[in-house]
Formats: C-alpha cells, sequence, structure tokens
C-alpha cells in the first residue's frame, strides 16, 4: 500500500510538471510570455514542495543527498528569471522519480507474481466424496485431488503413478518435471498433466509456498550497502556542484551560470542507478529458484570469496536412501522392504519416510500396518497383513527377537542399518546411506570459477564420515565433530579471507547463517529457522542454483556501477561546460534529463541477466 501511494504521488508530480511545461510553452508560441511565465512557476512550485518535504524527511533519518541541488537548481532557477529552466527542472526531478519507481515496480512486479498464482481453495477426499475447502481447513494427512492446471496449495507426497509438474515459477525451470510415486511436491506447482492424489505434509501456512510469499514481502524493502555508499558520495558530489556553481558565478559575474551548472548536475545517476539495478536482480535471480532477501544480501553475495558448506541436506541429499538390502531367509529383498515400509508408514523418523519412499519408487503395494508400538530412536513392531514385524536398530530387533544380533558386513562411514524380523525370526537388513548430491564436483569448480577462493565443510559429522563423503573433492578444509558454536566461530575467523557465504538446512546451521555475510538456506526441506535466518533461500532442493545466484548478483552489481561511473562522467562534463557558459540552463536541464533516462534504462538491463551456458545448464540439472 505505501508503494502505491508513492507512485501515485510520482505519477501526480508528473502531471503537474509535464502540464506546467508544455502549458506555458503552448502561451509562449501563441505570444503571451508573461502568461508563460506563470505557467511555469505554477508548474514548479508543486514539484519543489514535495521536494523540500522529502529533503527534510532525509535530513531527519541522517541522510544528505543530491535532493538538495535540486532544489537548489529549481529555486536558483526561479529567482534569476529562468523559469522556463525551472519547468525542465521540475518535469526532469518528477520524471526520474517517475521511472526510477515504474523501474522498481516492474522488477517487484516479477517477483510478486509467485503470489498472484497461490489458489484459495483446494479439492479433499471425504466421506467417498470430493468436497472444495478454504487453504486454511487442510490438515496434515488429508487426501487431495489435484486437477490438471490446479497448483499445489500445500507441500505434500504424490499418492498416484506419477504426474507432471510444471515448476517454472519456483524454480526457473522451462520443462515441466515427472515424478513418482511418494515423491515430495511443492505447493506452488502446476499440474501440467493428469490428475492426481497429493497427501498433505504440512498445513498451507507451512508450506514452501507461503514461506516464499514471506520471503518475498521481506525482499523487496532493504537498501544496500552499495546505496548508503552512493550516498556517502553523493554528498561529495554536492560539495564539488555547489563550489563549481559559485566559482563560476564568481569568476564571470553571471549567475545564470551558477544556475545551468547546478541544472546539468540534477538529479545525480548515483540516486536512480543503484536501487534500480539491484532491485531489478534479485527478480532475476528468483526466476532461477533464488530468493535474495534484499539488495543488501544481494550485493554481499556478489563479493563472496570464502564458502562454508553444511554436509548433511546441503553437500549431501540429507535423506538416506537404500545402498543395499542383505537377505538372511529364503525372502527377496523386495518382499522384505514391503514388510518394512508397511510398518514405517506409521513413522514420522526420516528414516521411516526413506524406506517407504523407496517402496513406492520400486511400485511395492504397501499394507496398513496395526498395534504398532513405536520406541523412539530404536525401532517400531506392530502387525502387518496378520504378521508381527519389527524394524530398526540391530540391538533392538535382536530384543525383540529373542536372539543375539546377527553380523553383517562391516557398514562404510555415514551408512545406518535397519534390521527386520518377521513372527520373531531375523530376515534380512536394509543399508541405509547418505550420498553425496550428484555433479557436486563440477559445482565446486564453478564457484572457483566466479571468484570463491576459499572452500570448507563444516559439519557435526564424525571425521570418518566426513572424510569418506569429501573423498575427491576440491575442498581447501574439512571440519568434522563441530558443535553449533564451532561452526560459528569458524564463520567469523573465515571473515579474515573476506566476504563469507555459509550454506546450511538445520536448525543448528542458524546461528552460523546469521553470523555469515550472507547466509544461504536450502528452502526446500531446510528447518524453518534456517531460512529465517538466511539472507539467500533456495527454493528447490538444488545447490547448484548458487551458480546462477552468484553471477546474477555479480553482473546486477557491475550493471549498477557501470551506470554511476558513466552517469557521473556525462553529469561532471555538463557541468564544466556549463561553468564555461557553452550551455544555458535549458540545454543543461535537457542534457541532464537524457542523462537519467539513460542510466535507468541501462540499470533495467539486470532484469535480462543470462547467466553463462554452463551455469545456466547446471541451474535447471
Amino acid at each position: 500500500m505505501p508503494n502505491q501511494m508513492q507512485d501515485r504521488m510520482n505519477t501526480s508530480l508528473l502531471g503537474v510538471a509535464l502540464a506546467g511545461l508544455s502549458g506555458g510553452l503552448l502561451a509562449l508560441v501563441l505570444d503571451h510570455s508573461e502568461l508563460a511565465t506563470v505557467i511555469w512557476i505554477v508548474g514548479v512550485v508543486p514539484v519543489l514542495l514535495a521536494l523540500v518535504v522529502e529533503i527534510v524527511r532525509s535530513l531527519a533519518r541522517g541522510e544528505v543527498g543530491l535532493d538538495i541541488v535540486a532544489a537548489l537548481s529549481m529555486s536558483a532557477a526561479l529567482l534569476f528569471g529562468e523559469t522556463l529552466a525551472a519547468a525542465v527542472v521540475a518535469l526532469m526531478y518528477s520524471g526520474g522519480t517517475f521511472l526510477e519507481s515504474f523501474a522498481e515496480g516492474r522488477a517487484r512486479r516479477a517477483m510478486s507474481d509467485l503470489l498472484s498464482r497461490v489458489p484459495r481453495t483446494a479439492t479433499r477426499y471425504r466421506n467417498g466424496g470430493l468436497e472444495d475447502v478454504e487453504l486454511d481447513e487442510i490438515d496434515v494427512g488429508d487426501l487431495l485431488l489435484i486437477r490438471q492446471g490446479d497448483v499445489a496449495p500445500v507441500d505434500g507426497v504424490l499418492q498416484s503413478v506419477g504426474a507432471m509438474l510444471d515448476q517454472s515459477a519456483l524454480t526457473g525451470e522451462s520443462l515441466p518435471v515427472r515424478l513418482a510415486r511418494g515423491q515430495d511436491v511443492m505447493s506452488g506447482s502446476t499440474n501440467a498433466g493428469d490428475s492426481f492424489d497429493l497427501r498433505a505434509t504440512q498445513k498451507a501456512a507451512e508450506s514452501t509456498y507461503a514461506g516464499i510469499v514471506r520471503l518475498v514481502e521481506e525482499a523487496q524493502a532493504s537498501k544496500a550497502p552499495m546505496a548508503r555508499l552512493a550516498d556517502r558520495y553523493s554528498l561529495l558530489f554536492l560539495v564539488v556542484t555547489i563550489v563549481l556553481a559559485g566559482a563560476a558565478w564568481l569568476f564571470t559575474g553571471d549567475p545564470i551560470r551558477a544556475v545551468a551548472v547546478l541544472v546539468v548536475a540534477t538529479p545525480c545517476p548515483l540516486i536512480l542507478a543503484v536501487p534500480v539495478a539491484l532491485v531489478a536482480g534479485i527478480s532475476r535471480a528468483a526466476h532461477f529458484g533464488v530468493l535474495i532477501k534484499g539488495a543488501k544480501p544481494l550485493e554481499a553475495l556478489a563479493r563472496v570469496k570464502s564458502l562454508v558448506l553444511d554436509k548433511t541436506g546441503t553437500l549431501t541429499d540429507g535423506r538416506p536412501k537404500i545402498a543395499r538390502i542383505e537377505t538372511l531367509t529364503v525372502l527377496d529383498p523386495d518382499n522384505i522392504l514391503r514388510l518394512a515400509a508397511s510398518l514405517e508408514q506409521a513413522s514420522k523418523h526420516p528414516m521411516a519416510r526413506a524406506l517407504v519412499q523407496a517402496a513406492h519408487e520400486r511400485g511395492l503395494v504397501l499394507a496398513v500396518p496395526t498395534n504398532v508400538t513405536e520406541l523412539p530412536g530404536e525401532g517400531l513392531t506392530g502387525l502387518v497383513e496378520g504378521r508381527l514385524i519389527a524394524a530398526g536398530g540391530a540391538g533392538f530387533v535382536a530384543q525383540q527377537t529373542g536372539a543375539v544380533a546377527a553380523e553383517t558386513q562391516i557398514l562404510a562411514a555415514g551408512s545406518a542399518l535397519v534390521a527386520v524380523a518377521i513372527d520373531g525370526q531375523l530376515v534380512g537388513h536394509i543399508i541405509m546411506a547418505d550420498a553425496l548430491r550428484s555433479g557436486t564436483g563440477e559445482l565446486l569448480a564453478g564457484l572457483r570459477g566466479l571468484g570463491v577462493q576459499r572452500i570448507q565443510l563444516a559439519t557435526g559429522d564424525r571425521k570418518a564420515v566426513a572424510d569418506e563423503i569429501t573423498a575427491g573433492l576440491d575442498l581447501d578444509a574439512v571440519r568434522s565433530d563441530l558443535t553449533p558454536q564451532q561452526k560459528v566461530a569458524l564463520v567469523a575467523a573465515e571473515h579474515a579471507h573476506g566476504p563469507v557465504m555459509m550454506v546450511g538446512d538445520g536448525v543448528n546451521d542458524a546461528p552460523a547463517l546469521a553470523v555469515a555475510d550472507v547466509g544461504v538456506a536450502m528452502g526446500a526441506r531446510g528447518a524453518a529457522a534456517s531460512a529465517e535466518a538466511a539472507d539467500v533461500v533456495l527454493l528447490v532442493d538444488h545447490l547448484d542454483r548458487l551458480l546462477p545466484g552468484i553471477e546474477i548478483a555479480q553482473r546486477a552489481r557491475g550493471i549498477a556501477l557501470q551506470s554511476v561511473a558513466v552517469g557521473i562522467g556525462l553529469s561532471v562534463a555538463g557541468m564544466i561546460a556549463a561553468a564555461y557558459g557553452y550551455l544555458t540552463p535549458v540545454q543543461g536541464a535537457l542534457i541532464q534529463e537524457a542523462i537519467d533516462v539513460a542510466v535507468i534504462l541501462n540499470a533495467l538491463r539486470a532484469l535480462n541477466i543470462r547467466p553463462r551456458k554452463s551455469v545456466a545448464s547446471a541451474a535447471t540439472a
């Protein structure tokens, strides 16, 4: 709402200034010069008053900028009878403000398109039929029907054989993604195929899409260190402008030259180019599934020199998968998995969910367990198809069977074992492992190519696990057995090597994310605490999204600096020409207007940044 009010104010001021300038010119053409002067003054005064109010507010916040030059130039032009120049400056100032507002609005709309797609209702199975319900009525465990063209209203697990989903609004992937039964579906994904059933795993307010809405709102209102730096340069430029204008008047005795100098310096591209380019960069990064929470994190992301990576859920997938199934009887591996997964449906443990998903991926039909008893962290027992099933750690299952835990092969570091017993007899072991994400080596090489000089792994896992997972990777250091406090200390120490980025997904990573110059959270399945503490959230579970995110940040920052350098250079050249009498106030105003429009249009190029082919292909892997 404040943005809309400001936009309306900027539009109104532009209309007043345009009407004043054109009305005065018309009166001048009709040979009514005195009337033209009055009309120009009438068109200038509202813009000047609004500008003075904005200057007072800025000074109250301790900010001094080039708006003062705009006010001085309009006031001086009116004072010395250069009313046409004053009218041109008023149009220039109001037009520049309008263009800046329009540019930022365009960048905001590109992000807000995400919000406009959120559904209002959902179709739920209930009592043998279907019913339409409000999103806040959906409970965890509800079975929903997602028709063709519908947007998934909550996070859930696919219950149908398969589904074709368009995730472009969330990830930037142009092609639909095919999912199999048991795979996770993100809220905000559009059904691009046949209808499918979705089992809700989150309430609407806790789902991915609702989190994106909150993060987008945070991302749309921040001021970057670059922008504050621009303000400091603005103060220097203000002094130079006033000194040059005063010198031109003093040495020539002509106050009109001073007016011309003031006019050509107003408003400075420093004010316009930086916020437009950075907000446009934020919008562009969101297209690739990288949500940056404002201009400050974007600029920091562009300058990152050191990277600290968490392991579980970041460098690795974070979800244990079946490495192998050892059979100790005539029962085949799929049957062992089917019975164990049927029982594990009653548990929320990550290992249980991994077993259920693996069974669905193999096309196994699971039975409904009854009389389930769970010992947290140990295992479960219950009836499946009339048979007593026990699944869990080797020691837990051995207690249930009354036998000594059977020996199995030595587990690799980072692996875990699920023993399975049927009717008191141990029938097999399911070996689970959290594997390294595919393409990690190429990702690290890509990060170094973008200027990241130091890359370290920081994990709370044992050294043997960390060493095995990272074998062969181009890492500068592997730090294991770390507490959350030690992770914080490690990130703090890395500041000595330049801006630091920390990537993590767990609650224990949140403190380190907050300490880093740029904290990056895995938003698809990461903990809410890490997403809250982070500056950047990857909207999908792909670490390689860092590549387009960093490149877009670097190029958006480069575009901002380029606009500032060119704009200021042209402004200074125009000021010198005006001081020597080569430009009249009206000519100076027109030239500065052209400069301001040019730098804003240049800054908007950040909306169309295309990452290099190698980076873009990684982003859609």
